[in-house]
């Protein structure tokens, strides 16, 4: 006869075998579904100033101040597996320094559906556009793209960035008024 601690661990080790079949199942399940949708990005005020950075070194480097426009229906992402969204802006330029510059200017965490309808107007950024040198003054080639990462109960965690991009130009002189 068994003693009770080989019958708790054979109830143990087939509870936990039984648990991972399930969880890769429910990985399964929502493994090969699409997490596009629609996203419209539009800005408005864009200025650029050239400052001293808060290094040591004390150089002046230019900083990026914007207004822009996200309107999106996130609401279709989900799906019974997605726990939660973390959605963030991000812009892409190049400069003579750098052939590709990326910088984060605004994200939020979006907990099941709870406001996954985005309509967000003059909004400013939540994060510096700095560039670490002069690039930014007279740039025409900066996107704007907005990406999300996925957040599933089980499985993979997906980073979808949106086909739509918003392109603008920052102005070729800087602005020297307080904003």
């Amino acid at each position: 006869m068994h003693s009770f601690l080989t019958r708790a661990n054979a109830i143990l080790a087939y509870t936990l075998s039984v648990c991972a079949c399930l969880t890769f199942l429910c990985f399964l399940s929502t493994a090969f579904s699409h997490y596009d949708t629609d996203v419209r990005l539009r800005t408005f005020k864009t200025v650029v100033k050239n400052v001293p950075d808060y290094s040591a070194s004390r150089e002046k480097n230019d900083l990026g101040f914007l207004t822009f426009d996200i309107k999106t229906d996130l609401t279709s992402i989900f799906n019974w597996n997605v726990k939660q969204l973390f959605v963030y802006l991000v812009a892409e330029y190049q400069t003579k320094m750098n052939s590709l510059n990326q910088i984060i200017l605004w994200d939020k965490i979006i907990i099941r559906e709870d406001n996954a309808m985005l309509e967000l107007k003059n909004m400013n950024t939540k994060y510096y556009f700095w560039d670490d040198g002069n690039g930014l003054r007279g740039n025409n080639n900066i996107t704007l793209h907005l990406s999300w990462n996925v957040v599933p109960n089980a499985g993979l965690l997906p980073s979808i960035s949106a086909k739509n991009v918003h392109s603008f130009a920052f102005p070729s002189e800087y602005t020297t008024s307080r904003l």
